[in-house]
């Protein structure tokens, strides 16, 4: 007779699913702050000294030129918000006679441009989220 093997169950484990915090209840501003409006609004949230705000802004616009001057990573990255690159554009020649693409039948003079770094700052999916609602 043949002998029948045990089957043995698999344990399945419950994943613990994280609960997402109460969604906050914010105002819309009709008028954009000032620079100081801005540092008292958040020493008033974060209970920080209004000293202690202008010193980490300081601080980001250093870490932020740092990533964005020559010989910098080129970018930087604020989580959720918003990214800063930079483009480095060539230098372009000078062009004689290329059509108008804005008078058809006529030509134009386009002058020479030197190599240049455009900065772009790009809005992460939060970011158009927050705008959206």
């Amino acid at each position: 007779m043949a002998t029948k093997k045990k089957v043995t169950k698999k344990k399945v484990t419950k994943r613990k699913t994280a609960k997402a915090a109460p969604a906050k209840n914010i105002k819309a501003i009709s008028t954009a702050y000032t620079k100081s409006q801005l540092y008292a609004h958040i020493s008033e949230e974060t209970g920080l000294a209004r000293k202690d705000v202008a010193g980490v802004f300081e601080c980001l616009g250093d870490v932020i030129e740092g990533h964005v001057k020559s010989r910098g990573a080129g970018n930087f990255k604020i989580p959720g918000l918003l990214n800063i690159k930079v483009n480095k554009k060539p230098a372009t020649k000078a062009r004689k006679n290329v059509p108008n693409p804005f008078r058809p039948g006529e030509f134009m003079d386009v002058a020479a441009k030197p190599a240049r770094k455009v900065v772009k700052v790009l809005p992460l999916k939060a970011l158009k989220d927050m705008a959206a609602r």
